[in-house]
């Protein structure tokens, strides 16, 4: 047997199995070691090395795939034959080796730590990990795990009015396969005509578009979707935001909610309602959702958990009307659950234990905080130069540039990020583009640590330099 006696520089980038590779191969090219020569056990070289098993066969493993050398079943492993003793190439290492980067590099704009306490997720997660693990080895459930849903069902009717069972709600990761789940309740319902807000959040509308829906773009007035429009539209679908319409911010007056109401049930036509941020109001009492208002059940309620807890957890649920219901067992039947079992137990006893609760209070707070001070960032270091034409609710303010200067809304949106600041023309989310908003921008103030706030903005005021 030979002895192998590499010298391994510790403190190198480079890992250790990558070095005894390279030693290894580099002796039996040279010679050293002779065709058929036994190499040490992994265990005896790990001991005198003073290095892991692992570490051994993993270099034993490479030299053996490119044929240096040869295991023999319950003998150990030799110096192939056949092994080229040409001087080669040293090893280098596959991609594997290189992705341990660190994934925040690139990232274009700031990221507040204080959103969200990943430690007390974490700590649910764990307890999904060591109370619920007989539990993780099946599939979840195609409409969503029960627990959640009673959750979602107790904090809809705790915190928005809502009341509904747990059997009424689905459950999907994100707003786009929930949309497209509802999708498929329409289609069994042959509906097809479907009104949406213009601006508004066009990747949902896509996925009417994709479906071979009929889409059809209504006017947002300060008062929401215009009722005059859609009632000369006739569709048989009607989507709104009545809570926070995005990207506008405006919010549906009561009045209007039940005037929508009575148009729907009046015409059997579906309301699909996105309060995809309904908690997040800073000013003012919330208006009640118009799911809590339906007496009629036309009302397809649809909510997110990615608004308030943190973007990539793409949770998202619909809650079914009467009309819906017995389309249920035939759509979902089609359908596995694309949303993780483990994150699902691990939101459910997030809400159970109030952290939700607590969390939003303290969100909401924060936000308050924050749209204050832009607001006066803005004022004092832009003046008149800029108008603020939203600021009461959501995770976006919506700023006017009054100074036209040589930059339209697209131009500035490109130096903002350029600051670490995103911000994105009104233009990319309407249908219909209206030249009055070309220089009209959403500023998402929500990912900007408060602290760095006024700095950022005004670092961004002498780059714009309106």
């Amino acid at each position: 047997m030979n002895t192998i006696t590499p010298v391994l520089d510790y403190d190198s980038k480079k890992p250790l199995y990558i070095q005894l590779y390279n030693y290894i191969k580099t002796e039996i090219s040279s010679g050293r070691l002779s065709a058929g020569s036994k190499l040490p056990s992994l265990r005896a070289l790990a001991s005198s090395l003073k290095i892991s098993i692992t570490t051994i066969e993993l270099a034993y493993n490479q030299l053996t795939v490119e044929g240096y050398i040869t295991s023999k079943e319950k003998s150990g492993y030799y110096v192939n034959a056949n092994a080229d003793h040409s001087p080669g190439f040293s090893y280098i290492p596959p991609v594997i080796n290189n992705i341990v980067k660190d994934p925040r590099k690139n990232i274009p704009y700031y990221s507040d730590t204080a959103l969200f306490d990943f430690v007390k997720w974490k700590k649910c997660l764990n307890y999904v990990i060591n109370e619920y693990s007989d539990l993780l080895a099946f599939e979840a459930s195609p409409q969503g795990e029960e627990f959640l849903r009673q959750e979602i069902a107790h904090y809809l009717y705790m915190t928005r009015g809502v009341v509904c069972s747990s059997d009424q709600i689905i459950i999907a990761a994100g707003t786009q396969p929930i949309i497209n789940l509802a999708c498929s309740f329409l289609s069994v319902m042959n509906i097809d005509g479907i009104a949406y807000e213009d601006p508004g959040y066009l990747p949902s509308v896509n996925v009417f578009k994709d479906r071979g829906f009929n889409t059809i773009p209504i006017n947002i007035s300060e008062s929401g979707a215009s009722l005059e429009e859609i009632s000369k539209q006739s569709p048989s679908v009607i989507c709104v935001s009545p809570s926070i319409q995005f990207p506008m911010g405006t919010v549906m007056p009561i009045g209007k909610r039940y005037a929508l109401l009575k148009y729907a049930a009046a015409t059997k036509s579906i309301i699909i309602e996105d309060d995809y941020a309904s908690e997040l109001r800073y000013f003012g009492k919330p208006v009640p959702p118009l799911k809590s208002l339906d007496s009629n059940a036309d009302v397809l309620y649809l909510g997110s958990f990615s608004s308030v807890l943190f973007p990539s957890i793409k949770i998202s649920y619909m809650v079914l009307p009467a009309v819906m219901m017995p389309y249920s067992d035939k759509v979902m039947a089609h359908y596995n659950q694309t949303c993780s079992k483990t994150e699902q137990l691990a939101l459910a006893i997030y809400m159970n234990k109030g952290l939700l609760h607590t969390h939003v209070k303290k969100l909401r707070n924060l936000y308050a905080q924050k749209i204050k001070t832009a607001s006066d960032a803005f004022s004092e270091l832009f003046g008149n130069k800029i108008t603020i034409l939203s600021k009461d609710s959501g995770l976006n303010m919506l700023i006017r540039i009054n100074s036209k200067g040589s930059y339209d809304a697209a131009q500035l949106s490109i130096i903002a990020k350029e600051q670490g600041i995103n911000m994105v023309p009104l233009q990319k989310y309407q249908t219909n583009k209206k030249d009055e908003d070309k220089y009209t921008l959403i500023f998402y103030y929500s990912t900007i640590p408060l602290n760095q706030l006024y700095p950022a903005l005004e670092k961004l005021c002498q780059q714009w330099k309106l």
